[in-house]
């Protein structure tokens, strides 16, 4: 296996445990990453927002598979299932996840799920019928991004 996808395991390994400081020596300072809900985060903002979650996660749970990865560039799949706080909703998300790597880390890291699906899940009917628009997504996003510095300013 390349040293690459070890790296990737390792991280998901340490997902699957709810260890966010393991998850975090797996990045690269410089780190980057985006999903369809946290957009463009960057250094210690991402390893922020897996703190946050694996931290708020109680009865998460994730699977992983699929990982590869050469030099440059390596993917993987993932499956999350939990509950979501804010409205008690059962979630089961499905990403693919592709990485880029700088000094043996991960250096780019960008999920990819459908939006609609996992609103639908999360949000219940308002999410069915209207998780497909750009201004639900985007309100999702802010707040999102609200949790996560108020999150951030508590760890200070």
């Amino acid at each position: 296996m390349h040293p690459h996808a070890q790296l990737i395991e390792r991280f998901y390994a340490a997902f699957a445990e709810r260890d966010a400081e393991g998850m975090a020596r797996c990045y690269h300072p410089q780190v980057q990453f985006s999903d369809p809900v946290f957009q463009q985060l960057r250094g210690e903002r991402a390893a922020g927002m897996w703190r946050m979650l694996t931290e708020r996660g109680k009865d998460l749970r994730i699977d992983f598979s699929r990982i590869e990865a050469d030099e440059q560039r390596g993917k993987a799949h993932w499956e999350a299932h939990y509950t979501f706080s804010a409205t008690g909703h059962q979630v089961h998300n499905i990403i693919d996840a592709t990485f880029e790597f700088a000094d043996g880390l991960i250096v780019k890291h960008d999920d990819h799920f459908n939006f609609w699906r996992w609103a639908s899940q999360a949000l219940g009917l308002k999410g069915r019928l209207l998780g497909w628009l750009p201004p639900v997504r985007d309100a999702v996003s802010k707040q999102a991004m609200v949790q996560l510095d108020r999150f951030l300013e508590r760890q200070r």
